[in-house]
């Protein structure tokens, strides 16, 4: 098997994780606080980010004008997942995002939410 068969292979065996990302700019310290059902689409919003069409005008702004070496993705908490048929992973998952945008405040002056 070739190599990218096997990174193909490895995408696909890796199990799909819901949780809460971090953009900081290194420049002015500004912060955005997202969500996502599948943390391995954060490539996907880097390239939104690098074309020019990222929903947060603020943040999307900043990325054109610092470049993308002025930022870091770190991935703040994975959803915990439980056996419950009453489980709602998006209620959940808000609810999360709520609680790291209460701690972090990235609004205003310091953030981009």
């Amino acid at each position: 098997m070739d190599r990218k068969k096997e990174l193909k292979q490895l995408y696909k065996e890796t199990p799909v994780e819901a949780g809460i990302y971090l953009i900081k700019n290194r420049e002015n310290g500004k912060l955005f606080v997202g969500s996502t059902r599948n943390l391995k689409t954060l490539n996907g919003v880097k390239f939104t980010l690098e074309n020019g069409g990222h929903t947060n005008s603020g943040l999307a702004a900043e990325w054109k004008e610092y470049g993308k070496d002025a930022f870091t993705f770190e991935v703040l908490e994975v959803l915990k997942k439980k056996n419950d048929p009453y489980f709602n992973e998006k209620e959940e998952l808000g609810k999360l995002e709520e609680k790291w945008l209460a701690e972090l405040q990235p609004f205003g002056e310091r953030g981009y939410n």
